[in-house]
């Protein structure tokens, strides 16, 4: 791999005749910014969110997505309105006393306007997020960032809640 140049103040290598450019520095996520770039990532978290799952189910319940050799993935849908969705998306973890969910994000999507927004988070540095406390737009952006960076990973890994299909509620009952 070698380094050729900058462009917009990302690097981008010549991999045997591929570029490769850090979708993230060309974009300008990464660094907090306005108003403008905080409704940007909210688009992307939506268009992240529906290829994660294209189909949401019309009712409360719990989805999983298992890999081979990766944690599951677990979609819980909350509520479903006509202009919103409300979900939690998580990875659980089996603890003597029960379940650990981290990272624990609380997402509402806005299907009008095609964004997702995190409404409350729980990560495992210790970030605890929660917009009704928190009007700073540093905050929000970076745990949206956050979601962003996942939503791309989770794919990457070859998470998919597929449509269309007979979905059962999951039993999370640790005890079983």
């Amino acid at each position: 791999m070698t380094r050729r140049a900058t462009y917009n103040d990302a690097s981008y290598y010549t991999v045997s005749s591929m570029v490769i450019v850090s979708e993230c520095s060309v974009t300008g996520h990464d660094k907090a910014g306005g108003f403008a770039r905080l409704m940007d990532l909210y688009e992307r978290n939506y268009i992240g969110l529906r290829r994660l799952a294209p189909e949401l189910p019309q009712r409360p319940m719990t989805l999983c997505s298992q890999i081979t050799g990766g944690l599951p993935l677990y979609l819980h849908l909350l509520h479903r309105h006509r202009y919103t969705t409300d979900l939690v998306l998580t990875y659980r973890f089996a603890q003597p006393t029960g379940w650990r969910a981290e990272p624990n994000l609380s997402i509402r999507i806005y299907h009008d306007a095609r964004q997702a927004e995190v409404m409350s988070a729980c990560l495992r540095h210790g970030l605890v997020f929660d917009t009704a406390e928190c009007n700073q737009l540093s905050q929000r952006w970076r745990v949206n960032r956050f979601l962003w960076k996942w939503l791309n990973y989770c794919l990457y890994q070859g998470h998919y809640f597929p449509p269309q299909t007979v979905l059962r509620p999951l039993d999370l009952n640790p005890a079983a």
